[in-house]
């Protein structure tokens, strides 16, 4: 679950960033290379196990997360894509509209 307080950015703008944001984050932990880690941590090396994590935190995993949303038949930039549709106004314009209600409504 994720828990936001949309004060100054637009709701679902930011939503699509905080979720943008938990793949990038899964992403440089699955990069991690856990056998070497296990390895440094066994022999106490604070500081070399400490520089694997540093190193797959700094990995640069933006190409990776686009390839495999394009591989997925998605837009590589979330974000980019929510813009692009115009769901934002056009559900702004029915909610103005109100709702349809009777026979025939869809």
């Amino acid at each position: 679950m994720i828990d936001q307080s949309h004060n100054i950015k637009p709701k679902i703008e930011a939503m699509i960033q905080s979720v943008m944001n938990i793949q990038t984050a899964y992403a440089k932990a699955l990069i991690v290379p856990m056998d070497r880690l296990r390895e440094l941590q066994e022999a106490a090396d604070v500081v070399g196990a400490e520089r694997v994590l540093q190193q797959a935190y700094e990995t640069d995993v933006q190409p990776l997360l686009q390839t495999v949303r394009i591989e997925m038949g998605l837009h590589p930039d979330p974000l980019e894509a929510f813009r692009a549709s115009g769901y934002l106004q056009k559900a702004a314009e029915e909610r103005r509209e109100g709702p349809r209600t009777g026979w025939g409504a869809s």
